[in-house]
C-alpha cells in the first residue's frame, strides 16, 4: 500500500512509470560508455570529434530527429559572450625517459594520455631534473635555468614562474587530486594536468604519480643527478568546438526541455563524464522508443539533447544560438552519474541557486526520493515493485541526496542571469578517482546509470508536459531598508552573456585592471561564512551577487540574499565587487 501511495503521488501515472522502468537499460548505457572511454576527448581535438561522431551515430540509430554536429570556430581569437574561444589542442606523441645505463620510461602519452598535460607544446629536450617543491612561489626556485622542474602544483600554476621568469625548459608535475576523505590514499593515481591555454610561456608538462615523484625527490635530496629526455609532438591550432544535438519533437515548436552533459575529458574519463553523456543518450533512446510505440504520448514540448565541451561549449552554444535560449525552458544536466561502490560516490539531485528558484527541482526530487524508497526496499528485502536494478549491476540502495546548489559544470551557464534557464544538476561527489587515470569503465555501475536515467527521463517528460508553468518564481516585492552604499542599485547589461569565469579563460581578470576585489582574493571560505550549515567561497558569492543584480534589488538586499544562501558577508565586499563589475561594463548603476 505504501508503494502504491508513493506511485500515485508522483506526477506520472503508474503505467508510464512502469514503461520507463522496464525499457531503460543500464547495460546499453555502459556499452556506449565503453566506446567513449577509449577516446582522449580534449576540447576541439580529433579525439573529441570522434566522440561526437560516435554520439551522433547512436542518436541517428535510435531514431532521434534533427541530429547534427554544430561547429563553432575556436582559434583563441573569436569571443562568444564571456568565453574567449580556446584553440584546438591535439597530441600525437609524448614520452618522458630517465637517461641512465638502462633508460627508464617514466611517462607515455600513447599508453596513458593523461600523462601529457593539456596544452603542452612540441619539444625534444634533454635536461637535468630539479625539485622546486610546489613551485608556486619565487622562493621555490634556485638555479633552474635550462632544467626541467619537478613540481607538486598543477603545471598551469607553475609555468609562468618556472618557464617565464626563471628559464626552465619543461615541467614534471605530481599534482594531487581534489581533497576528499580518500585524498592521498592511492599514490599510484596520475592526475589530469593543465597548462594555461593563453600563457605566453609555452612549454610541455608531464604528469606522474605521487609514488614516482617521491622516489625522484628522495634521490634528488641525496644529491643524485637525474637527467631526463622529453619528446613531445603536440600543440594548439585553430579548430572548432563540436556540439552534438538531437531532438524528440513535441507538439509545439517554440518550447523545449533540454538534457545536457559534457563530452570532453581525458581518456578514460568514464564517470567524468562519459557517464552523463551515455545516460542522456539512454534517456533519448528510451523516450523515443516508448513514444514511437505509443506507450508514452508525444510530449507537448520538444525534448532536446546536447553534448558539448564543458562550460566553454555551452557558453559558446547559447551565445551563438540565441534561439536555443528562447526555446529552452528548463535543463536536466548530468555530470558524473555512474560511479560504483569503489568510487565512494554519493549521488546528488542538486537544486538551482537562490537567485533562480523553480519548481523543477521539486519534480526531480520526487523521482529521486521514489528511487531511494524502491531501491532500499529491494536491497533490504529482495523485492520491490520497481527495483530499477540492472542485471549486470549492483543491488545497493541509491541513497540519493536532495542537495543545495553547488557550482562546477554546465548548469552554471544555463542558470547565469544572462540566460536564466533553471536547471537540475545530477552529479556524483565525492569520487575518489575523478580526473585520474583510474576513472575507468570498470568502476561504472550499470544499475547506477539506470537509476540516474530513470530520474532524468521521468523528470524531463513531466516538465515537457507541464501545464503552462511559471518556470522561475518571481523575486519577492518590497524594498530593503538601506543607508549609504547599501542603497545602490545595479543591473546586469544585456552583453556580454555568460558566467565570468569559464574553463581556461577568466573574463573578469582579463578585463579588470587594478587590485583584485577582496571577494575574489579569498581562499576557501570567507571569514565567518560557515553558519547553520551554509558555506560559500569567493567564486560562489561572485556568481550569485551578479545573478542578483537585476535592477530591483539594492546592494543591501543582495548582501542579505547571498548571506542567507552562503553565510555572512560584508556589505562593503559586495559593493566593491559590484563596482568592479561596473568598471568592466558587465553591470550598470541605476540612478
Amino acid at each position: 500500500m505504501l508503494t502504491l501511495l508513493l506511485v500515485l503521488a508522483l506526477p506520472l501515472p503508474e503505467p508510464q512509470i512502469s514503461a520507463l522502468a522496464q525499457e531503460l537499460s543500464g547495460e546499453t548505457a555502459k556499452r556506449n560508455l565503453e566506446g567513449l572511454a577509449r577516446l582522449h576527448r580534449q576540447r576541439a581535438s580529433q579525439g573529441f570529434h570522434s566522440a561526437a561522431e560516435l554520439v551522433a551515430e547512436r542518436a541517428r540509430a535510435y531514431g532521434l530527429s534533427d541530429v547534427a554536429i554544430l561547429q563553432f570556430p575556436a582559434d583563441g581569437k573569436v569571443v562568444y559572450g564571456t568565453q574567449r574561444s580556446r584553440p584546438a589542442w591535439d597530441a600525437e606523441a609524448g614520452e618522458l625517459w630517465e637517461l641512465k645505463d638502462s633508460p627508464v620510461k617514466l611517462a607515455s602519452y600513447e599508453a596513458e594520455p593523461v600523462a601529457l598535460a593539456e596544452d603542452s607544446e612540441s619539444a625534444d629536450v634533454t635536461a637535468q631534473l630539479v625539485d622546486v617543491g610546489q613551485g608556486t612561489k619565487e622562493s621555490d626556485y634556485k638555479d633552474v635555468k635550462g632544467k626541467i622542474v619537478l613540481a607538486g602544483a598543477q603545471p598551469g600554476a607553475v609555468q609562468d614562474l618556472a618557464i617565464g621568469k626563471f628559464g626552465a625548459v619543461g615541467i614534471v608535475s605530481y599534482a594531487q587530486n581534489q581533497k576528499t576523505a580518500w585524498w592521498g590514499e592511492d599514490e599510484n593515481l596520475i592526475r589530469w594536468g593543465h597548462l594555461e591555454t593563453f600563457s605566453p610561456n609555452k612549454t610541455f608538462a608531464f604528469m606522474v604519480s605521487l609514488k614516482t615523484a617521491r622516489a625522484l625527490r628522495d634521490r634528488l635530496a641525496k644529491g643524485e643527478a637525474i637527467r631526463l629526455h622529453a619528446a613531445v609532438k603536440a600543440g594548439q591550432h585553430p579548430g572548432n568546438y563540436d556540439v552534438v544535438t538531437a531532438t524528440i519533437p513535441g507538439r509545439i515548436a517554440n518550447e523545449e526541455i533540454a538534457f545536457s552533459c559534457h563530452l570532453d575529458h581525458q581518456r578514460p574519463g568514464a564517470n567524468d563524464n562519459a557517464s552523463g553523456c551515455v545516460t542522456i543518450l539512454e534517456v533519448a533512446r528510451t523516450l523515443q522508443k516508448l513514444i514511437k510505440e505509443k506507450k508514452l504520448p508525444q510530449p507537448l514540448r520538444t525534448l532536446r539533447f546536447i553534448w558539448p565541451p564543458e562550460v566553454e561549449g555551452t557558453t559558446t552554444l547559447l551565445n551563438a544560438k540565441p534561439d536555443f535560449v528562447q526555446r529552452i525552458k528548463a535543463v536536466i544536466h548530468m555530470d558524473m552519474v555512474g560511479g560504483g561502490p569503489v568510487t565512494k560516490a554519493v549521488f546528488h539531485v542538486t537544486r538551482g541557486p537562490a537567485s533562480l528558484p523553480s519548481f523543477i527541482h521539486d519534480v526531480a526530487w520526487q523521482f529521486g526520493n521514489f528511487v531511494n524508497e524502491q531501491s532500499y526496499k529491494y536491497a533490504a528485502s529482495g523485492s520491490a515493485e520497481f527495483p530499477l536494478a540492472a542485471p549486470e549491476g549492483g543491488k545497493e540502495a541509491l541513497l540519493a541526496q536532495d542537495s543545495v546548489f553547488s557550482m562546477g559544470s554546465d548548469h552554471d551557464v544555463y542558470q547565469d542571469s544572462s540566460f536564466a534557464i533553471p536547471a537540475i544538476y545530477f552529479n556524483d561527489w565525492p569520487d575518489r578517482y575523478i580526473h585520474t587515470n583510474f576513472d575507468t569503465a570498470a568502476n561504472i555501475d550499470p544499475t547506477k546509470l539506470l537509476r540516474a536515467a530513470f530520474i532524468g527521463a521521468a523528470s524531463g517528460y513531466v516538465l515537457a508536459n507541464a501545464d503552462k508553468p511559471q518556470w522561475v518564481t518571481p523575486a519577492a516585492a518590497g524594498k530593503t531598508a538601506c543607508t549609504g552604499d547599501g542603497c545602490l542599485v545595479f543591473r546586469r547589461k544585456p552583453a556580454p552573456k555568460g558566467p565570468l569565469a569559464v574553463f581556461g579563460y577568466d573574463y573578469f581578470k582579463d578585463h579588470f585592471k587594478g587590485a583584485e576585489p577582496k571577494l575574489l582574493g579569498y581562499e576557501g571560505t570567507l571569514p565567518g561564512a560557515i553558519q547553520a550549515g551554509l558555506y560559500g567561497s569567493g567564486e560562489e558569492y561572485a556568481y550569485e551577487i551578479l545573478n542578483f543584480a537585476d535592477g530591483k534589488r539594492n546592494a543591501q538586499r543582495i548582501r542579505d540574499a547571498v548571506s542567507a544562501e552562503y553565510g555572512p558577508v560584508g556589505l562593503d565586499i559586495v559593493v566593491e565587487y559590484l563596482r568592479a563589475l561596473e568598471k568592466i561594463g558587465v553591470v550598470e548603476q541605476l540612478k
